[in-house]
């Protein structure tokens, strides 16, 4: 089976846990800015990381495009991947799939926010809103800023096992 591993990441995140998966599977992880023809592949394997809920604009346009195909999404974000916002996020991944695509398997861990990014949200915000500059938020970035870890990699590479086992 012809495996394609693609990935968007804006601070090594998704890029560190595509290269786990892609290690597993034996193939090797490509950035979704290099446009990879995925159609001569049987099985696409792409990452992003959460942007506004979901997978940041160029990995969504990429999975929208992705037509005809079984697709496994893997994703990093700063919040808890098991909350509503986590939930959620792996969710509008899979509804940005192309047409008659299929998602075939998910994974998200946290990932470290882009310091950058940080300081444009300070002060952006309303308070009551998940972004806003409080105490909680800033715990839930340091909280954030330790992963992945090599629990969340070695995650990932148990996400890849299980793909290969099914697909291989």
């Amino acid at each position: 089976m012809n495996i394609l591993v693609v990935y968007s990441s804006r601070t090594g995140n998704t890029k560190r846990v595509a290269q786990s998966i892609a290690d597993v599977l034996g193939v090797k992880a490509v950035d979704v800015k290099t446009n990879p023809d995925y159609t001569a592949f049987d099985l696409i394997v792409a990452g992003y990381w959460v942007d506004r809920g979901g997978p940041n604009h160029e990995m969504k346009s990429y999975l929208q495009g992705i037509t005809h195909k079984k697709v496994a999404l893997f994703s990093t974000l700063g919040a808890d991947p098991l909350s509503e916002h986590g939930k959620n996020s792996v969710a509008a991944g899979i509804d940005s799939l192309g047409d008659d695509s299929t998602c075939v398997g998910t994974f998200i861990c946290r990932g470290k926010v882009d310091p950058l990014l940080v300081e444009q949200m300070k002060g952006r915000f309303p308070v009551g809103h998940p972004h806003a500059y409080t105490p909680e938020w800033l715990a839930r970035i340091d909280a954030a800023a330790a992963h992945p870890t090599e629990e969340d990699l070695e995650s990932a590479r148990l996400f890849a096992e299980q793909l290969k086992v099914t697909y291989h």
